[in-house]
């Protein structure tokens, strides 16, 4: 099957990031502060109401109190709205009255408090006296529960604003931190998610980034080993196999001898491509610049490789690269398409875009979802003849040259799901400046006079 692009790296699912984080906190910040408002707007109100209802009933008290002196001395009531035996009396008061008590009472039909006060004279007598809350009170508290609507608003349009901005910064740090770590992620091991945050104040986001970049210190070294590990086996497997392959040249003709030669000969490529691999891995590779009319050179190279490839120059375009990695990585496309495709093979060339497609089954879908993984060679559509590096190397030489390799199949539009693909194209986008910002660093060559 196909080589390997580069380690499969999941895109990070930001969803936390982009649903709002900011307006969840301000909306939850904005509902608290509203309960709490509410909460306590409802507390003052009555707390309010009950005092003045007091207030309101005391002094009804003290009028009727002075009513019943002035009643005892006069023998006729000469206080306003003073009743004598009033029948609207409630009979719970008048009860408590004909006890010899005085009494008093406050009750709400409705439109308002009707407050009571009644006591008893020395004549068997009962003076009442029966009134509503003051207009004054009632101003009062219609001018209270407006002050407590305002502030209401007020606060829970200031904790919305407070949890906006704190939201906000939070929100903006965690996305700083997502796209460092994604550039970790692509390869960017310089990166550290600490300094990207930024920030003076210290909360959980730095533990975070903290975290992130010990991690990616530990995956670095141990990426780092293994690639080391990989490259001593490969250094050490080159000269027994070149030394078993220079003894298989010393054998009799015959098929037993092609037999060894081819064996020993593939055995010589796999371990040249898992030391350029390695030296991929590494990321101290450095491009050799030069200038190149991108059609005419590809078409000179592929018509020496195999003449019975079809070669489109819809664009000529010229390109600073490097030709020595550009040639490889086109001779693996090719014999990526060669060896799992079916003819024709057809290379376009158009501005700074080189296509090679094939007409066999199509790229296997795990390839398409996740990239290509190292020594992976079989699937059901393809024979899984090679090594599955490939396209691991042209990969990694396209990083050197900060281009972009990308594969997908052909299908025509409204396909059914299931059917299979009209054949696989690999595309290579060159940059249009170098270096770019992939994380390849391209060196001019030096001129003739040694500048």
């Amino acid at each position: 099957m196909r080589g390997i692009l580069r380690y499969p790296v999941r895109r990070m699912e930001r969803a936390g990031l982009h649903t709002g984080l900011r307006w969840k906190l301000s909306a939850a910040i904005a509902a608290v502060s509203g309960l709490v408002a509410i909460v306590l707007s409802l507390v003052v109100h009555n707390a309010a109401r009950v005092s003045m209802l007091d207030n309101a009933r005391d002094l009804a008290n003290q009028r009727v109190q002075i009513a019943q002196r002035n009643y005892e001395l006069n023998r006729r009531p000469n206080f306003p709205n003073i009743k004598v035996d009033d029948p609207e009396l409630p009979a719970t008061l008048r009860e408590k009255v004909e006890q010899g008590r005085r009494a008093s009472d406050v009750s709400d039909h409705g439109e308002g408090p009707d407050i009571w006060a009644a006591v008893p004279a020395k004549d068997g007598h009962v003076l009442s006296l029966h009134s509503n809350m003051p207009d004054r009170s009632t101003d009062v508290m219609k001018d209270l529960d407006q002050a407590l609507v305002i502030g209401s608003v007020a606060v829970v349009l200031g904790s919305s604003a407070l949890g906006v901005l704190i939201g906000g910064q939070l929100s903006r740090r965690l996305r700083k931190a997502a796209a460092a770590a994604g550039r970790v992620a692509k390869g960017e091991t310089e990166v550290r998610v600490r300094e990207a945050i930024g920030g003076v104040v210290r909360d959980e986001t730095d533990d975070l980034a903290l975290a992130v970049d010990a991690m990616a210190d530990a995956l670095k070294q141990r990426l780092e080993a293994e690639r080391r590990v990989t490259a001593d086996i490969a250094h050490e497997l080159r000269t027994p196999v070149t030394g078993l392959l220079t003894a298989a040249e010393l054998l009799p003709p015959g098929r037993p001898t092609e037999l060894v030669l081819d064996r020993a000969k593939a055995m010589r490529t796999l371990v040249e491509d898992v030391l350029e691999v390695a030296r991929l891995d590494g990321a101290s590779e450095r491009a050799e610049l030069q200038d190149i009319m991108l059609g005419e050179f590809v078409a000179r190279r592929v018509a020496a490789k195999d003449p019975d490839i079809t070669v489109r120059v819809v664009h000529e375009s010229e390109v600073t690269t490097d030709p020595r990695r550009l040639e490889r990585v086109l001779f693996n496309l090719l014999a990526n398409a060669a060896r799992h495709g079916r003819p024709p093979i057809e290379v376009t060339v158009e501005g700074r875009v080189i296509r090679v497609r094939d007409h066999g089954p199509g790229f296997p879908a795990e390839l398409l979802a996740e990239g290509p993984s190292r020594f992976r060679t079989g699937s059901k559509d393809r024979a899984g003849q090679g090594h599955g590096l490939g396209l691991t190397i042209a990969a990694g030489q396209a990083r050197v040259l900060g281009a972009r390799l990308t594969f997908r199949n052909v299908q025509p539009a409204g396909t059914p799901v299931g059917v299979p693909a009209e054949g696989a194209v690999a595309v290579l986008w060159l940059p249009e400046h170098a270096p770019t910002s992939t994380g390849s660093y391209p060196t001019l060559p030096r001129q003739g006079n040694g500048r």
